[in-house]
C-alpha cells in the first residue's frame, strides 16, 4: 500500500520550533502529545500567562488549567492530567518555503483601498486616521480571542434601513474602526453623497467613527459553538478593515453550568411530588417464567409463514432459523406474530434475543422498537435528588427551576452488565439538570422519575465522549446539564426540548399511562 506523506514547516518562535509539546495522561497512565494546532494553541496561552485556556474555538470541548496543570472536560467534568516538554527540538532549515507554505494574506498591516475609476487614491495619512480609543479592542481581541461583529448602520438622511439578520452590538460593546478615511477619503470611493452626514457621528475625542453610507453586511450567528462561526467573523472582520468599514469587538458568551448559591432555606419541595430523594440499590427481581412462557403473553403462532425474511436471522420465515447460538428449547422452524405490531419472526430466534437481554419479562420489537410488558435497564445503583431553586432558565423567565442531582458511585458490575465481576468507574458525578418549573416540566420530572426506577436514565458501557469502557453513560434520554448558557447543546432556551425527551421517554416505554401503572 502507498500513502502519500507531507513535510510541515513551523517558525521558530511557534511551539514546535522551540521544541515544546503538551501531553496529556490517558487511562492507562502513559502520556498523548495533542495535535500540533492543539499544542500550539496551548503553548500561546501559555506563554501570554494566562491562568487557564478554553479550546472551545478551534473545536474541543476542553479547558486546559495552567495552574492545577490539568485538562477538564466542559460537559462531564472529569479532569485529567497534562505536562509540557521541551526535548522535541525541530530541526532548523534554511532556504524558500515552498509555495503550498507560503501565506495566503498579504502581510502589510495597513490595507489599501482601491481607488475608485477617475479619483485619486486616498492619502496614507488620511487612511490612517482611526479612533485611539478604537484601537484597544484590536489588541485584546488578539490577545483574549474575542470574537467578531459588525457595529449597527450610521443612520443618514436618504440612505435604506439595515438588512434583515445583520448584527448589532449590545450595549457597552467597543468599536474598532478599520483604517477610514476622511469623509473627503470616502467620497472619491464611493463617488458624491446625496446627504449629509449626521451630527454625532464623532468620538469624544472628535476623531472620525464611521462614514456616512457604510454598508450593513448580515452575518448571522457568529456566538455559536462551532468553530466555523469564529472563523466566519474573523475573515469577516478582516475583509471589513481592509475596506475601512469599522469593525465592532465582543467577547464571546461564557459557559454558565450552574445557578447562582442557592441556600438551604431557598431549596422548595415539588408540589404533587411526594419526597426529594430516590434510591436504587440493586437489580430488580427477576420474573419466575422461563422465555417461552413469556413469549407466550405477546405472540400469536402462524401456521403458513409469508414469503419474507426473518430479520434476527435474516433466514426464510419457511425455513428453518439460522440462529447458531445455544440452542432454546423451541423448534427452529415454529413462527410468531407479536400481537401488537403484527411483526412476523422465527420463535427460535425471539427466544435467542430474551435470553440475551435483561431478561425482565419484558420484549422489544427488533423492527419496530414496540415494547410488550415493562421495560427496565442495568443501570447501577444510585440516588436521584430533585427540588425547586429560585432561579429561571433562559427562555422560561415566567417560572422558577426544576434540579435535578444524579449521584451514582463506582463499583462491580453485575451479571446483568458487560463485563460481570469487574469494576466500573462513574465520571463526572453528581451530575446536576435542569427542567422549567412549569406544567410540562413537572410532567417530565414525573415520568424521568419512573425511568429512574426502572433503571432506564444510566447504563454501564463506553463514553461516546472520552472512549472510556467500563463506565457509567446515559442512556438515550437527553438531559439539559448547562443551566445559563447553551454553548454545549445540553442548555437553554431549547424550544423543542421538553417535547423531545417526552419523545425519548416513550420510545423506553415510559408514558403518562406510567405514572398510572407505578400507583397501582
Amino acid at each position: 500500500t502507498i500513502r502519500p506523506v507531507r513535510r510541515s514547516y513551523y517558525d521558530p518562535s511557534s511551539a514546535p520550533g522551540k521544541g515544546v509539546v503538551w501531553e496529556w495522561e490517558n487511562d492507562s497512565g502513559t502520556w498523548t502529545p495533542y495535535d500540533m494546532d492543539v499544542g500550539i494553541t496551548i503553548q500561546r496561552a501559555y506563554e501570554k500567562q494566562h491562568p487557564w485556556v478554553d479550546l472551545s474555538a478551534i473545536g474541543f470541548c476542553y479547558v486546559i488549567d495552567f495552574a492545577t496543570m490539568g485538562q477538564i472536560n466542559r460537559q462531564t467534568q472529569r479532569k485529567r492530567r497534562v505536562r509540557r516538554r521541551l526535548d522535541m527540538v525541530y530541526p532548523l532549515v534554511s532556504g524558500t518555503l515552498p509555495k503550498s507554505h507560503l501565506p495566503a494574506w498579504p502581510r502589510h498591516p495597513e490595507p489599501q483601498p482601491p481607488a475608485a475609476p477617475g479619483h485619486r487614491p486616498v492619502p496614507r495619512a488620511h487612511r490612517l486616521r482611526v479612533s485611539p480609543t478604537a484601537r484597544q479592542p484590536q489588541r485584546a481581541w488578539a490577545e483574549e480571542g474575542m470574537a467578531w461583529t459588525l457595529p449597527p448602520p450610521r443612520r443618514t438622511e436618504g440612505l435604506q434601513p439595515p438588512l434583515r439578520g445583520s448584527v448589532t452590538p449590545e450595549p457597552g460593546e467597543r468599536h474598532l474602526g478599520g483604517p477610514q478615511p476622511p469623509v473627503e477619503g470616502w467620497r472619491a470611493l464611493l463617488g458624491p453623497s446625496p446627504s449629509p452626514q449626521v451630527p454625532g457621528d464623532r468620538s469624544g475625542d472628535g476623531s472620525l467613527l464611521a462614514p456616512p453610507r457604510v454598508p450593513t453586511v448580515p452575518v448571522k450567528n457568529l456566538t455559536g459553538s462551532s468553530p466555523v462561526n469564529p472563523a466566519l467573523a474573523g475573515i469577516t472582520g478582516i475583509l471589513m478593515s481592509a475596506a475601512g468599514l469599522p469593525v465592532c469587538l465582543t467577547r464571546p458568551p461564557k459557559l454558565v453550568l450552574h445557578p447562582p448559591p442557592v441556600s438551604k432555606s431557598e431549596i422548595q419541595a415539588i408540589p404533587g411530588i411526594s419526597h426529594s430523594c430516590r434510591k436504587t440499590t440493586k437489580k430488580q427481581a427477576k420474573k419466575g417464567k422461563t422465555p417461552e412462557e413469556v413469549l407466550k403473553k405477546y405472540l400469536q403462532k402462524v401456521r403458513h409463514p409469508p414469503d419474507e425474511d426473518c430479520t434476527i436471522c435474516m433466514e426464510r420465515l419457511s425455513a428453518p432459523s439460522g440462529y447458531k447460538g445455544p440452542q432454546p428449547a423451541v423448534k427452529p422452524d415454529l413462527v410468531g406474530k407479536l400481537v401488537k405490531c403484527s411483526h412476523v419472526f422465527h420463535l427460535h430466534c425471539l427466544v435467542a434475543m430474551y435470553n440475551n437481554g435483561n431478561k425482565d419479562g419484558s420484549l422489544q420489537c427488533p423492527t419496530c422498537k414496540t415494547i410488550y410488558g415493562v421495560k427496565t435497564g442495568t443501570q447501577p445503583p444510585g440516588k436521584m435528588e430533585y427540588h425547586i431553586i429560585p432561579h429561571a432558565l433562559p427562555g422560561h423567565a415566567d417560572c422558577k427551576t426544576i434540579r435535578i442531582i444524579y449521584n451514582i458511585p463506582p463499583g462491580v458490575q453485575g451479571p446483568e452488565h458487560p463485563n460481570p465481576g469487574k469494576s466500573f468507574t462513574a465520571r463526572g458525578f453528581p451530575r446536576h439538570c435542569y427542567l422549567p418549573d412549569s406544567e410540562k416540566g413537572r410532567k417530565v420530572l414525573k415520568l424521568l422519575l419512573v425511568a429512574w426506577d426502572r433503571r432506564l436514565i444510566f447504563a454501564i458501557g463506553t463514553s461516546s465522549t472520552t472512549g472510556e469502557s467500563d463506565t457509567v453513560i446515559w442512556n438515550e434520554i437527553h438531559h439539559k446539564t448547562e443551566f445559563g448558557s447553551n454553548l454545549t447543546g445540553h442548555g437553554y432556551p431549547d424550544i423543542n426540548y421538553l417535547d423531545n425527551v417526552l419523545a425519548e421517554l416513550a420510545a423506553q416505554g415510559i408514558t403518562e399511562e406510567s405514572l398510572v401503572q407505578e400507583k397501582d
